[in-house]
């Protein structure tokens, strides 16, 4: 998968323009990265498509340990949306990184992250339309 079609896979599961996608996109692969530990953020980086790898680059080798509000409200403020649409579009991300990537490879990363990220980062179920 290419940025153009992950990005374009985002906005059509979210509802966001190109633009928003992009945005709520890289902020969400930034807060992310912040989130879980640098080795996996890394791990995670090699396997998005070039353009968006410097996103999933984390800064620590220790991740932050903040909650979904936290998550989805630094990801609102990096891409100019509202809270609702930022949830909205972490969880398109974390949906198009499901199929983006290996099983494992999500895998790995989702597990880093507390029971409440499943409201976002659902990890069995295929993809579905989640209505708003």
């Amino acid at each position: 998968m290419n940025q153009d079609e992950f990005i374009g896979a985002v906005a059509k599961r979210c509802g966001m323009s190109s633009e928003q996608a992009t945005a709520v996109t890289r902020a969400t692969l930034t807060t992310l990265a912040e989130r879980i530990d640098g080795g996996e953020a890394r791990d995670l980086a090699d396997r998005l498509p070039e353009a968006l790898r410097a996103y999933a680059f984390g800064g620590s080798e220790t991740g932050e340990r903040f909650g979904l509000d936290a998550f989805v409200e630094r990801v609102s403020e990096r891409a100019d949306v509202d809270v609702d649409r930022a949830k909205d579009g972490v969880t398109a991300v974390f949906d198009v990184l499901r199929d983006a990537v290996d099983p494992a490879g999500y895998e790995d990363v989702v597990a880093q992250l507390p029971t409440e990220y499943g409201e976002v980062a659902d990890q069995t179920a295929p993809y579905v339309q989640r209505s708003r």
